[in-house]
């Protein structure tokens, strides 16, 4: 039996979710697989068990062997930023579920976000939803609603980078209502402005670390910020910032294959994934 469970791409809502606000995120066919078969224990890449470990236990898997490893890995030297842990925990619940015939619900999901939550130490939970559910969605904490987008470009900013020290200079801010508000009016902007509500939303992220003190935009960042508007376009980090991946959003799909090619001219990769379907499974044998 192999389990599947995308990555994330947060879009807009960064650190405002820490604090209540909505999210648009799209799962993405990267993320974590686990193979289930006769035997015992669970194994990872790293050897950092700490994530899968809490699932299983959290739903009293059956005793298996539960292979994680990276589904769809991609060819860059770094980190890339798109949750793997947080879909590393539904791939568990969703391995440990099937393992007693059943299948992962609702009530599975909370879980999931729950031992995420308590494993890292921090986390609105969307990415956790985003691997569940798939697709591009708006979340709030207890819902979600499909939308649409244009085609999105990712790419990579050469290097990693840490999201747990950029949360607590975020929380170190004493007034964070104004970013709170000012973040909820832009993602109900994106639907019918998704360009100008991305580079806006960038801008404000940025000015909100400039206050907290860290680093959200590298060089490389700028870059790729300056190489979308060219083209027509709006590019942001996605995330925490500070390294890792930008998302783009070129409306026109020929200024867009441009704007990849300027990219790739400057070594600034993209990363060839696409939107996926949430976690899925397969029985390859059956």
């Amino acid at each position: 039996m192999h389990v599947y469970a995308p990555g994330k791409l947060f879009l807009m809502g960064e650190y405002a979710v820490l604090d209540g606000g909505d999210a648009i995120v799209a799962a993405v066919n990267h993320g974590v697989y686990c193979h289930v078969q006769s035997g015992e224990g669970a194994t990872t890449p790293t050897g950092d068990t700490r994530f899968v470990d809490a699932a299983l236990a959290a739903i009293s898997a059956p005793t298996r062997n539960y292979q994680f490893g990276v589904w769809n890995p991609v060819d860059v030297p770094h980190k890339v930023g798109l949750g793997g842990s947080a879909a590393a925990c539904v791939a568990a619940i969703a391995a440990g579920r099937l393992a007693q015939d059943q299948k992962m619900g609702d009530d599975d999901l909370v879980t999931a976000i729950q031992v995420h939550h308590t494993v890292q130490g921090s986390g609105s939970g969307r990415d956790v939803m985003a691997s569940y559910y798939g697709g591009v969605h708006r979340y709030s904490s207890t819902s979600q609603q499909a939308i649409d987008t244009p085609s999105l470009s990712i790419i990579h900013s050469g290097k990693s980078a840490q999201t747990a020290p950029r949360v607590s200079q975020y929380r170190s801010l004493h007034n964070r209502d104004a970013f709170v508000q000012e973040a909820a009016m832009l993602v109900d902007q994106f639907e019918e402005s998704p360009v100008r509500a991305l580079e806006e939303y960038g801008r404000l992220v940025e000015h909100m670390a400039q206050d907290a003190g860290f680093s959200y935009l590298t060089a490389a960042h700028e870059r790729i910020r300056s190489l979308a508007r060219r083209y027509g376009g709006a590019a942001k980090p996605s995330g925490a910032g500070g390294g890792d991946i930008a998302v783009a959003l070129i409306p026109e799909e020929e200024a867009r294959l441009a704007f990849i090619a300027a990219c790739r001219s400057e070594n600034l990769l993209d990363l060839p994934v696409e939107i996926s379907r949430g976690v899925h499974w397969e029985f390859p044998n059956a």
